[in-house]
């Protein structure tokens, strides 16, 4: 048996508006991203009882959780953003990881879902390590250090307007769209992407999942190189660089 990435997207969308896929928008999204940028590598600078692989391990925590909860695809580098944010600034002790992760997520998802993660759910998914009243303390306090700052520019803001410059087969596009989306959730559970700015991330994610598709099927009728060099004039990024840290170039 084949197993083939088709599934039906069960949730009813609009369709996108070309007035928020226009240039403008565009270089709107490419002038203010590094805004939500973590300031530093808190790892030197802030935390001192927090490690690269403890962030690692919560990481693939809330990515799970979002996968079992059938989360919106950008809730998940959404509460990263957050959680990143949050580190950079607050020295936190690797005790209190888990619950700033929670909260994140339940940031995240009430900015981008319709029905929004619950803290009871949340707090089952931590064994009950912690209570629905602590996660909801934290959250103001997270919310205090972001400056209530949480439409933050993730790579997922820069897949349609990348995906709309490109010469691809209408048909192939939720196909490449969905291996996109993995790479972009896999680099957020990795801190050596997080400095990098989210056109950066999105590009490269793009660029990974076409040439990876290439090898089994005819998905785009520009080679690897070519497909480098426009993506690189759509975004003003280096592809090149980015691809070289996805292992695609």
């Amino acid at each position: 048996m084949e197993l083939l990435c088709c599934e039906v997207d069960p949730v009813r969308r609009a369709v996108p508006d070309r007035n928020l896929l226009d240039d403008r928008v565009l270089q709107n999204l490419l002038t203010i991203e590094e805004r939500y940028l973590p300031h530093c590598s808190y790892f030197k600078c802030v935390q001192k009882d927090i490690q690269p692989y403890m962030r690692r391990m919560v990481a693939t925590w809330m990515l799970e959780v979002c996968e079992e909860q059938k989360c919106e695809e950008e809730v998940f580098p959404l509460a990263m953003n957050y959680l990143d944010r949050f580190l950079a600034g607050v020295p936190t002790p690797k005790t209190h990881l888990q619950l700033l992760g929670a909260v994140c997520m339940f940031l995240a998802s009430k900015l981008k879902e319709t029905i929004p993660l619950t803290a009871e759910k949340l707090c089952i998914y931590t064994d009950n390590s912690i209570k629905p009243q602590e996660l909801l303390e934290w959250e103001l306090v997270v919310l205090g250090k972001l400056k209530w700052n949480l439409a933050a520019v993730t790579p997922h803001d820069f897949i349609e307007h990348i995906l709309r410059r490109l010469p691809q087969q209408r048909e192939k596009l939720s196909l490449i769209r969905k291996h996109a989306q993995t790479f972009i959730a896999l680099c957020a559970t990795d801190f050596k992407f997080a400095m990098y700015p989210p056109s950066m991330i999105a590009t490269g994610s793009v660029g990974a999942a076409i040439c990876g598709l290439q090898q089994d099927e005819e998905v785009s009728s520009l080679t690897c190189d070519a497909l480098t060099e426009l993506l690189a004039k759509i975004t003003n990024t280096d592809v090149v660089g980015g691809g070289h840290l996805l292992g695609i170039s």
